[in-house]
């Protein structure tokens, strides 16, 4: 069987690929499509002509799917053309709280239950006919709520299952916020990516004057669940890192909670330093804020908050106010999750692009291919940085 070869060239694929972006997740579907259409377009293979490259190469990759919903407020899903046969891959997001649909005279904002909803609704119009079904669900549903800690229910957990006896094979998710979760499904396809070579490359390609050595440059956890990231990030670039941890307050309950009694610094000096302060989402944005303001207590240079979801459900006046203070001085969150147009336009924010890495996953999983050089980035984070500080910023264009 043909192999798809390291130069990229088209070989004989699981099955005719099919993209289905959910309309949480248009914009990034169109992105994502664009790739997949140039790279199959700019292929030359000797056996393209044959059947098994049937539909290889077209204008868009897209199944086009809707959910209209009843007056009720009930939904239902309807494929529009045949999927029979196809590789399919849904993308979705569960965050996009942009989106409204109609009970009686009301309007409701749709929640990560209602995407989840539509979801299985796309998978049981398919009816099982496609060959293969891929779930690209950037934010895992329901991913804060993988342990049971008391009489709790286990969301995340559940909702995996429910998508593997719904016939899922492949479930590809971003930074999952436990990424134990994958014991669920021990028996099909999980994957949580970590988005550290693109953060790297969106802060290379937008500040000039980095010096990235140890010492200059630092990475920072701001608790101990993101110890992981930090410790990756930072002996791949060769630096120290440090962490934040909360000392609680076990004397008492506020709100049903110890208090913080306050946050402890664990790491060697950051004076003068440029901070790589990472985490897997911003939410109201008090965690991260607050460690960036200790941060700056400590003489530190310059703070860049990296996360791969900000969801900034208390908006953007803190986050407004922390930067004319000095708090923190560029901030870089994902496409991967819906993004409010008022933020795109904060002079501290820098988008990252993840639609070609999506793309690029897709594809060679389309061919059945091992994706493992695709999450473990690290020659290409070394050589995104050499090429930082042998050319500057400029280098980086086709990296």
């Amino acid at each position: 069987m043909a192999k798809l070869t390291p130069d990229g060239m088209a070989a004989l694929p699981v099955g005719r690929l099919g993209l289905i972006p959910l309309e949480s997740s248009e914009i990034l579907g169109e992105r994502v499509d664009k790739w997949l259409v140039k790279w199959r377009k700019e292929r030359d293979h000797s056996a393209l002509d044959s059947f098994m490259f049937e539909g290889y190469q077209r204008d868009t990759f897209r199944i086009k799917v809707e959910n209209p919903r009843f007056g009720s407020g009930e939904g239902k899903a309807v494929v529009c053309e045949s999927v029979r046969g196809d590789d399919v891959y849904i993308l979705l997001d569960v965050c996009n709280y942009s989106l409204t649909y109609s009970i009686a005279k009301f309007t409701n904002l749709m929640s990560p239950d209602d995407h989840f909803q539509d979801l299985k609704r796309v998978i049981g119009a398919i009816g099982g006919k496609a060959r293969r079904i891929n779930v690209i669900m950037p934010y895992l549903y329901e991913s804060r709520q993988t342990i049971r800690s008391d009489r709790e229910s286990l969301d995340c957990a559940t909702a995996l299952q429910e998508l593997i006896d719904m016939g899922v094979e492949n479930i590809i998710t971003f930074d999952a916020h436990d990424g134990r979760i994958q014991n669920a499904t021990p028996l099909h396809g999980f994957e949580t990516i970590q988005p550290s070579y693109q953060f790297i490359k969106g802060l290379l390609n937008h500040i000039d004057d980095l010096h990235i050595d140890n010492d200059h440059f630092m990475i920072i956890s701001p608790d101990e669940g993101s110890m992981n990231r930090a410790i990756y990030l930072a002996n791949i670039l060769g630096v120290d890192m440090g962490m934040f941890y909360k000392r609680l307050d076990y004397s008492r309950y506020v709100n049903g909670r110890h208090p913080i009694a306050a946050y402890e610094f664990l790491g060697p000096s950051l004076s003068g330093k440029d901070l790589i302060l990472i985490d897997d989402m911003i939410s109201s944005g008090d965690t991260c804020l607050k460690i960036a303001s200790l941060l700056k207590e400590r003489n530190c240079g310059r703070i860049f908050i990296c996360s791969t979801f900000g969801i900034f459900t208390d908006g953007f006046e803190k986050f407004d106010a922390a930067y004319a203070n000095g708090v923190f001085d560029r901030m870089l969150t994902t496409n991967l999750v819906y993004q409010d147009p008022e933020l795109l336009e904060k002079p501290y924010y820098l988008s990252v692009d993840m639609s070609k890495y999506i793309a690029l996953i897709i594809d060679t999983l389309n061919h059945d291919l091992s994706i493992s050089h695709l999450l473990n980035p690290v020659d290409r984070i070394k050589r995104c940085v050499q090429a930082y500080r042998d050319n500057g910023c400029k280098a980086l264009g086709g990296q």
